[in-house]
């Protein structure tokens, strides 16, 4: 947040007083004070001025002014003068009627149709009966509802006919929170852009910065729900200099890794692991594999810091290149740091490392949350001292008493699941480290281009000869008994098999697979069968995965939701049923399959859809069932979901944009990243990377 702040009043082109403005509290608008900005702050994702100028409206609500409402449909928002002929009070609420009488004021509109305008709070009673006076006639605009005669519940405006010009005829609506209201929402966007005009006129002449503003005006003040959408003239606009914005901190971050001060010293190999080692390798890389390792050696032996992002689809065999590459580094003396997002994919990790590593006599060490004590200590002195040469583990590798003696390479596995400032935590443990960022979430490169346009990218778009395809099939969820039958003979013949439901309870009653419940069913003819899901503390989830992938368990069958998208290797298991599979993307459903195939025996996977499902949603498990290759894959997924659910909010490493819109926007990422190679970055650039 500090960082953000610094940015703001390091404008180039800004006057101060502008940024000032923008960087100031939302506590500070007239009306508003430290608990509603709060309440800002849990929409806006911050409680400044230009947090909330990059907050878009939803859509445009019309307010126009109706003379009756006759032939209004219910349901339907207006905007119409009535006259007032009574009060009805709602008299004492017996105790046990649980919902409020409400208070009813009897109004005619112009025609003598009457209508009933309706309060439920009676804390505010008085005030309402006051702003609606009895033989008085008010403009009164909300939604008419459906009654015995026209309904309006708890109008959203009350005016005096002299004032009925305060009532907007179209009302730009903000996604909001809980305790916020819309006209809060327009008193805030009044003040700042009434503001913002004022220092404009006075104090700028930057035509370009000039002419930003009045777009972001134009959006907050749309006439139309047209004016909203990604190809309107002012939104294209605005997503313009948001990519633009990003693609020049690109470019910045790009030229600053080649700068003399970002050299790295050139290491000489000391000792001869890899030789050793590709004698003890029981098979051959896959050309794509070599391929790869050819790149990151490239790299390592360059004074430049390496940045590169290895994508790989699920079982394509990126461990090995990632082994291969540690192994590089303690040839010349160098520490590996390799950080997963869980626990128990931590701990798999260094299962398999220290096997392929103890032969060759390379200390090789797991970090995580779970060390404590002497144990942890006995760890940090080994790291400390240089002994330890690969380190895997979780967060707790760049916790502040983690002391690197030559940290050279940090591997940062299913890299979208941390955040660029968790890397760079890391990185920051060594000097000029070179990085390798693992990703088994398979992206269109024209997007991953964009996304990581300062690193460089590798594909391995092979599998490993002997590895089985795996066998999708579509199934309607009312044959659920047969397929249980069917997982029953695969069972006693040694089979293990995860069933996976996107809700852990349907608490909403909207008929979507629920993993307690269906855990609950299949528990009483799999007598060992577990559940895992996100609401479970931590320990007790992973020790439960940890037995599933045991071989030597008797546990059968896995119940959970998606939180096995990651961080877990069966061999054993060889189906994985996904229920409600139309709910999910397909780049989800693709990582989900890859949890099976990993062994040498036929896998498969079933997909059960609902009795809902749409003609899209089986179109999607159309494109599941057909092919394999991840990267086809995201690129339909991207096609037809867009890159939000593509790439999902849990994934703090990508960057959310405000205006920007992948799927609609595609030219403009193109142009903004040509512009951004043809740039100086001159103050107009800087500007715009502040704001964004």
């Amino acid at each position: 947040h500090l960082r953000k702040i610094g940015s703001v009043f390091n404008f180039i082109g800004m006057r101060r007083v502008i940024a000032e403005f923008l960087n100031m509290d939302l506590q500070f608008i007239r009306g508003v004070g430290p608990v509603m900005a709060e309440r800002f702050c849990d929409v806006l994702g911050g409680r400044r001025v230009l947090d909330f100028l990059l907050h878009k409206p939803a859509y445009v609500r019309n307010r126009e002014i109706n003379e009756s409402v006759a032939n209004v449909d219910a349901g339907a928002t207006i905007t119409i003068p009535l006259m007032v002929k009574s009060h009805k009070s709602p008299g004492k609420t017996p105790p046990w009627v649980r919902r409020a009488r409400a208070t009813r004021v009897i109004c005619v509109d112009k025609l003598g149709y009457q209508v009933a305008i309706q309060f439920f709070n009676s804390k505010y009673t008085e005030y309402w009966l006051n702003k609606l006076p009895i033989g008085q006639w008010r403009m009164v605009s909300g939604k008419i509802e459906a009654g015995k005669i026209p309904v309006m519940n708890h109008p959203e405006f009350i005016e005096e006919m002299d004032a009925a010009d305060k009532i907007p005829d179209a009302q730009a609506i903000y996604p909001a929170g809980m305790g916020l209201t819309q006209k809060q929402f327009m008193s805030m966007r009044d003040q700042i852009f009434a503001k913002l005009a004022n220092i404009i006129s006075d104090e700028y002449d930057d035509a370009r910065l000039v002419e930003f503003f009045d777009a972001l005006r134009h959006v907050h003040f749309a006439k139309s729900s047209d004016d909203l959408l990604p190809n309107s003239t002012y939104v294209a606009k605005l997503a313009y200099c948001e990519l633009f914005a990003h693609q020049c901190a690109i470019a910045i971050s790009r030229r600053n890794r080649t700068t003399q001060r970002n050299k790295k010293q050139k290491r000489i190999k000391t000792r001869d692991y890899l030789t050793k080692f590709w004698d003890t390798l029981p098979y051959n890389l896959t050309n794509a594999q070599q391929r790869v390792v050819d790149e990151i050696f490239s790299d390592m032996a360059s004074d430049t810091p390496m940045m590169r992002l290895v994508q790989g689809d699920v079982g394509s065999g990126k461990t090995i290149v990632a082994v291969i590459s540690a192994l590089r580094m303690a040839e010349s003396g160098g520490q590996t740091a390799l950080l997963a997002p869980t626990d128990t994919l931590a701990q798999q990790h260094f299962a398999k490392i220290r096997q392929m590593c103890e032969k060759l006599g390379i200390v090789v060490d797991v970090l995580t949350g779970r060390d404590k004590g002497a144990a942890r200590r006995e760890k940090l002195i080994s790291i400390r001292s240089g002994r330890t040469k690969i380190i895997v583990g979780t967060h707790a590798l760049f916790s502040d008493d983690v002391e690197y003696k030559d940290l050279g390479l940090v591997i940062v596995d299913e890299q979208h699941r941390f955040g660029v400032n968790q890397r760079e935590a890391l990185r920051a443990k060594g000097t000029n480290v070179d990085l390798l960022a693992l990703s088994a979430t398979p992206i269109p490169r024209t997007l991953s281009m964009t996304m990581y346009g300062d690193m460089d990218i590798s594909i391995i778009n092979e599998k490993p000869a002997g590895r089985l395809p795996i066998r999708t099939t579509k199934l309607p969820i009312f044959k659920t008994n047969e397929l249980i039958e069917r997982i029953k003979t695969q069972i006693s013949n040694g089979a293990k098999v995860f069933w996976i439901c996107p809700l852990v309870a349907d608490e909403n009653g909207i008929g979507v697979g629920a993993a307690i419940a269906r855990y609950d069913m299949l528990k009483q003819i799999f007598p060992t069968a577990g559940l895992v899901h996100g609401q479970m503390p931590k320990d007790a989830r992973d020790k439960i995965m940890a037995e599933f992938a045991d071989d030597n368990s008797n546990m059968n069958l896995l119940v959970a939701t998606t939180v096995i998208e990651v961080g877990i290797d069966v061999p054993r298991a060889s189906i994985i049923v996904i229920e409600n599979a139309e709910q999910f993307g397909l780049a989800a459903l693709h990582q989900l399959r890859g949890r099976v195939g990993r062994g040498k025996i036929q896998s498969f996977c079933i997909l059960l859809y609902g009795p809902n499902v749409s003609v899209d949603g089986l179109k999607r498990l159309d494109v599941l069932c057909e092919t394999d290759d991840g990267f086809v894959i995201a690129e339909q997924d991207l096609m037809m979901r867009g890159v939000g659910e593509l790439l999902g909010t849990r994934q703090s490493g990508w960057i959310q944009y405000h205006f920007a819109d992948w799927r609609e926007h595609r030219d403009l990422f193109k142009l903004a990243a040509r512009a951004a190679c043809d740039n100086d970055v001159d103050a107009w650039a800087r500007d715009l990377m502040a704001v964004f």
